[in-house]
C-alpha cells in the first residue's frame, strides 16, 4: 500500500476508535424507520407478508452457503427484521472474507496499461461491504469495525478515488468513461464513503467530492475531439440504451438515497432526474400479458429491471406514471420474481394501501429525444396499441451502427424488430449485432456505417427532426447522411403515419451508382411473401410491408421474368442474445445499380377486427410521386415533390399536381370518399418542408420560411401543429371561423389577418423541433 494512504488510514482508525460509541447505524438503506414500517405492513397486507417470507426463506438457505455475497441484501433484511444472530454471523463471515482479499478488481482490469484498480467488481464489493457493515454495525466489536472500515477504504474507496477522481493519480475522465462505468465506480465509492462517514474523518470530503461530481456527470455535454456524445440528452434520454440507462441510474440513485437517509436532505437538486425517469416510461410498450422495452443498442426487449424506478420513487419521485410503469414491468413475471419479492423492493415498496390499479401515463403518446436521436410515435398508451420507434443518433460503445433504423410494436407484439445484441465476448457482437446489417436500414453495396464507428465514434451523428403527432397524421424524419457519408450524399428517411398506413420514404443519393438494399428484420415472427406484400405476424398481430417505389415486388411468377421489379432475398442473421442460433431477415434490393432514388415502402397495420386492408394506389408525373390511400370512407393523397430534394439550386421547388401548388417536399390531404379534393371537403392536411400550399385562389399555408405543418378540422375546432424557424410567422386556412385553436398542444385565441389564421412563434422549445 502507498505510504501516504497508510498514514491517512492510521489517522482514520485512531480517530474512529475514540468515537465509535457515538455512532448510530444503520442509516444507509434498511433504517429503523423503514424496518418498522415494513413490520406494520406485514400485519395488514397478505402480499407483503408472503414476500417477506420468501426473502426470509432465501436468507435461511444462504446460511448454509460459504460467504454467499449475492445474498447480502436478503441476509441484512432478515437480520434487521428478526435480530437473529445467525444472520449477523453469516454477514460478518462475508465481510471478513471479502476484506481479506488483496484486491477487489478483476485481473483483466489489473492487466491493462495503466492498471485499472477500480472497476465494476470493486463497485459491487463496495456496495456489498457497505450494506453489511451498516446493518450489523451494533453486532460487531470495535476491532472488527476497525478492520472492515480499513478494508472498505483500502480496497474500495481509495482505489476508486485514485483511478476516477483524484487529480494526482486519476486515469479516467468523463470524456472517456463518463457513462455507466463512471456511475458504478464513483457512486458505489460514494455509498462506501457514507458507510464509514462517522468512522473516517476524511469520508465527509469524499462524499462531498462525489456529490459535486454528480453534477458534472449529469451535465456532460460531449466531446467533439473524440466524437463523444452527451451522456444524457437535455430531455432526459440516455444514449447507451435502456438497459445501460437502468444500470447507470441505479448506481447514482443508490448513492442519492443513502445520502438522503444519512443527512435528511438531498445532495443537490437535479431537474434532469425527472426527465430521465420519463425516458424509461416513454421507452415502454404495454400489452395485456407483459410489457416490452425499446432495445436499441445493447439492451433487451424483455428488460424487466424494476430497480431504477423503485429507486426513483424512494428518492421522492412519486408520479403515478412511475407506478404505472412499475406495474407494466411486473406483468407476466412469475411469483417469486416480483419487485417486492426482493429485499430492496420489499423495504421500499410503492403500493398505495394495497391498491393494485394505476392510471395511464399523463405524458403525450409521442415524443422525441433529439440529443440522442430517439423518437417514439404511438397510437395511445392503451395496451396492445401501436408504437413506431426510430433511432438516428450516436454510434459508440453500447450504441450500435443503426442510424435511421426503426422498430414497430403492434397489437401486443414486436413485429418489426431490432437485430438485438449478444455478450461482448462473442465474435458475433462486433461482426454482426453491432453493425448496420443487423438493423432496419438502407445499405449501399452491402455497406451501412463504417465498422470502425463502434471504436472511434461517429464524427457526424445522425439526427431526428420534426416529430409531430396530430392523431390522424403522425410524422418524424431521420437524417442518416452523416454516419453513412462515405457512400451517401443524401440519406433521409421520412416516416408518415396516416391511419393504418405508415409510409417509410427514403430520399437517397449516393456518391456514385451502386447496389441499394432495404433491410427488414422480423426476428422470431412469421414472415412470408403474399403477392407483392410481405406479411409479418406473431400471435394475433400482423403487418404487411409493401414496397411502392422505385418499383414493387413481383406479384407472382419468377423473378427473372420481371427484371425491372425489386428483388427479395432472405439473408442469414443471428438470433437476438445468442452468438450462433441462425435467424433470417429480408433484403429488398434494387434490380440494377442506381445513384439517386426515392424509395417508398408502406407498412400496413393489420386490423384485429378483420376489416379489409387499406387500398393503396400509385400515381405519378414527371416531377411527382403520388400514393392514394383509401381507408374506409376516408381518402388520403400523398404527394412527393421531386423538385424539393435539393436539386433546384438557387430556385424554389415550385410544383403543381392534382390542382395543388406548393414548394413542399411532402404534402398529404385527407377528405371523405366520394367527395372532391377541394377546400370545403378537406378534413386535414400535412406539409413537410413547405412555405406555401394553394389550390386555385385558396391559400392553405403561407410562410416566408419553410415549415412542417399538420392542420386538422373538426366541427369548428382546429388543431394546428407547426414547426420551423426560431422566429416563425405563418398564415393558415381556418376551419369556419373558430374563436379558439389548439396550437402545438395549447389552446390559443384565434388571430386573423385577411381571413387567414395568423401564427407567430418565437423560439419554439427544443423538444418540439428537434433542433439544437
Amino acid at each position: 500500500m502507498n505510504k501516504y494512504f497508510q498514514t491517512i488510514l492510521v489517522l482514520f482508525l485512531t480517530v474512529s476508535s475514540l468515537s465509535i460509541k457515538a455512532q448510530k447505524h444503520p442509516y444507509l438503506f434498511f433504517t429503523d424507520q423503514k424496518v418498522q414500517q415494513l413490520k406494520q405492513q406485514i400485519k395488514s397486507n397478505t402480499a407483503i407478508e408472503q414476500a417477506w417470507q420468501l426473502v426470509y426463506h432465501r436468507a435461511k438457505i444462504a446460511l448454509q452457503k460459504k460467504a454467499p455475497e449475492g445474498s447480502m441484501e436478503d441476509l441484512c433484511l432478515a437480520y434487521r427484521m428478526t435480530a437473529d444472530k445467525a444472520f449477523a454471523d453469516k454477514i460478518k463471515e462475508i465481510l471478513l472474507s471479502i476484506g481479506a482479499r488483496k484486491t477487489w478488481e478483476a485481473q483483466e482490469m489489473l492487466n491493462r496499461q495503466p492498471p485499472w484498480h477500480a472497476g465494476l467488481s470493486t463497485a459491487a464489493k463496495s456496495y456489498t461491504m457497505s450494506m453489511g457493515f451498516d446493518c450489523i454495525y451494533d453486532y460487531l466489536d470495535g476491532s472488527q469495525r476497525e478492520a472492515i472500515v480499513a478494508d472498505l477504504i483500502r480496497l474500495g474507496i481509495q482505489p476508486t478515488m485514485a483511478d476516477w477522481i483524484n487529480g494526482d493519480s486519476r486515469i479516467h475522465s468523463l470524456n472517456s468513461m463518463g457513462h455507466n462505468w463512471w456511475s458504478a465506480a464513483v457512486f458505489m465509492a460514494g455509498v462506501a464513503s457514507l458507510a464509514v462517514e462517522k468512522e473516517a474523518p476524511q469520508a465527509k470530503e469524499w462524499v462531498k467530492t462525489i456529490a459535486d461530481a454528480s453534477l458534472e456527470w449529469f451535465g456532460f455535454a460531449g466531446d467533439n475531439l473524440i466524437n463523444k456524445t452527451r451522456t444524457f440528452g437535455r430531455q432526459g434520454g440516455y444514449y447507451e440504451s435502456v438497459g445501460y440507462g437502468d444500470f447507470a441510474m441505479k448506481e447514482y440513485l443508490l448513492f442519492r438515497l443513502a445520502y438522503i437517509n444519512r443527512f435528511k436532505k438531498m445532495p443537490f437538486e437535479i431537474p434532469l432526474l425527472a426527465k430521465v425517469a420519463d425516458f424509461f416510461v416513454n421507452a415502454c410498450y404495454p400489452n395485456d400479458s407483459s410489457s416490452m422495452m425499446l432495445n436499441f443498442g445493447d439492451s433487451h426487449v424483455d428488460n424487466r429491471d424494476w430497480y431504477p424506478i423503485i429507486l426513483f420513487m424512494a428518492n421522492g419521485y412519486l408520479q403515478e406514471r412511475y407506478r404505472w410503469f412499475l406495474k407494466q414491468l411486473q406483468k407476466g413475471v412469475p411469483e417469486g420474481y416480483q419487485y417486492f419479492d426482493e429485499a430492496f423492493g420489499l423495504v421500499y415498496n410503492v403500493e398505495k394501501n394495497g391498491d393494485n390499479t394505476s392510471s395511464q401515463p399523463d405524458l403525450p403518446p409521442s415524443c422525441i429525444y433529439p440529443d440522442i436521436g430517439w423518437g417514439m410515435l404511438r397510437s395511445s398508451w392503451d395496451n396492445n396499441g401501436t408504437l413506431l420507434a426510430v433511432k438516428c443518433g450516436d454510434t459508440w460503445n453500447h450504441a450500435h451502427a443503426d442510424a435511421g433504423s426503426f422498430v414497430l410494436f403492434h397489437n401486443g407484439e414486436n413485429l418489426l424488430q431490432d437485430g438485438g445484441t449478444v455478450f461482448y465476448n462473442s465474435p458475433a457482437y462486433s461482426d454482426y449485432f453491432f453493425q448496420s446489417k443487423a438493423h432496419n436500414v438502407v445499405l449501399f453495396n452491402g455497406e451501412g456505417q463504417r465498422q470502425q464507428d463502434q471504436y472511434y465514434g461517429v464524427k457526424n451523428q445522425g439526427k431526428l427532426y420534426h416529430m409531430m403527432d396530430g392523431g390522424n397524421i403522425r410524422y418524424i424524419y431521420a437524417d442518416a447522411t452523416g454516419p453513412t457519408s462515405q457512400n451517401f450524399d443524401r440519406n433521409y428517411r421520412h416516416f408518415l403515419w396516416i391511419g393504418n398506413v405508415i409510409l417509410v420514404i427514403d430520399d437517397l443519393k449516393a456518391r456514385e451508382a451502386g447496389k441499394m438494399e432495404w433491410l427488414l428484420h422480423y426476428g422470431d415472427c412469421s414472415a412470408k411473401k403474399i403477392d407483392a406484400q410481405l406479411k409479418i405476424s406473431k400471435g394475433k398481430a400482423e403487418v404487411y410491408v409493401e414496397p411502392l417505389y422505385p418499383e414493387t415486388l413481383i406479384n407472382t411468377g419468377f423473378q427473372h421474368d420481371f427484371p425491372e421489379k425489386l428483388i427479395l432475398k432472405e439473408m442469414p442473421g443471428i438470433h437476438d442474445h445468442t452468438g450462433d442460433q441462425p435467424e433470417n431477415y429480408y433484403s429488398i434490393q434494387a434490380p440494377e445499380k442506381i445513384r439517386q432514388t426515392k424509395w417508398i415502402t408502406a407498412i400496413i397495420l393489420g386490423d384485429s377486427t378483420g376489416k379489409p386492408q387499406p387500398l393503396l394506389e400509385k400515381f405519378q408525373s414527371k416531377d411527382m410521386l403520388g400514393i392514394r390511400i383509401i381507408q374506409g370512407n376516408i381518402v388520403t393523397k400523398v404527394y412527393l415533390n421531386l423538385n424539393a430534394d435539393g436539386r433546384m439550386m438557387g430556385r424554389n421547388s415550385n410544383n403543381s399536381f392534382g390542382g395543388w401548388q406548393t414548394d413542399a417536399f411532402l404534402t398529404a390531404v385527407r377528405f371523405r370518399k366520394g367527395k372532391t379534393e377541394t377546400p370545403e371537403n378537406i378534413l386535414d392536411y400535412f406539409v413537410a418542408g413547405g412555405s406555401y400550399l394553394r389550390q386555385g385562389t385558396t391559400q392553405f399555408l403561407n410562410s416566408l420560411s419553410r415549415v412542417y405543418l399538420i392542420s386538422q378540422f373538426n366541427k369548428g375546432h382546429q388543431l394546428i401543429k407547426i414547426q420551423g424557424q426560431p422566429y416563425l410567422h405563418a398564415y393558415i386556412q381556418p376551419s369556419g371561423h373558430p374563436r379558439e385553436i389548439e396550437l402545438n398542444g395549447k389552446k390559443t385565441p384565434a388571430s386573423y389577418d385577411k381571413g387567414m389564421l395568423e401564427i407567430k412563434i418565437v423560439h419554439p422549445p427544443i423538444s418540439g423541433s428537434g433542433e439544437d
